[in-house]
């Protein structure tokens, strides 16, 4: 990703924001879901975010943001004795994932804010923009 001006700057800070809010509803999708291992438990996911400097960052100061990767939160799947599921393993229990979904909704309302703060930027930059194209009118 290139970051040559302050639009390549809000683009990127949107593609990682949108990468936020689909790792939030991978992990909502799957809060509750079980597995008849603890390996197989769905672990919530977050993505790590970059730093990305322009190419002559010390000339004009912009930077940007990338996805860098995306990782499992190292949380333990809860052990659930039920030898009525149909997952359940030979001892009658199943694991369930950790997802807790009062925190992914707070991951969501802060990456939907934080996408809408870009958008309406990007938006007063091209009205002031415009102004001043048509200063000279």
């Amino acid at each position: 990703m290139a970051v040559n001006n302050v639009f390549d700057v809000a683009a990127n800070a949107m593609s990682a924001q949108l990468t936020r809010l689909n790792t939030v509803a991978s992990n909502i999708a799957n809060a509750g879901s079980v597995s008849p291992t603890a390996e197989g438990a769905y672990r919530a996911i977050r993505p790590v975010f970059q730093t990305e400097y322009a190419d002559n960052f010390s000339k004009d100061g912009l930077s940007s943001v990338r996805v860098d990767e995306i990782v499992q939160l190292n949380r333990e799947p809860v052990q659930l004795y039920r030898p009525d599921h149909p997952k359940a393993d030979k001892d009658g229990f199943v694991y369930q994932a950790v997802v807790n979904v009062d925190e992914e909704m707070v991951e969501m309302l802060e990456a939907g804010r934080q996408y809408q703060n870009t958008l309406e930027a990007v938006n007063t930059l091209r009205t002031l923009m415009a102004r001043t194209v048509t200063m000279g009118s």
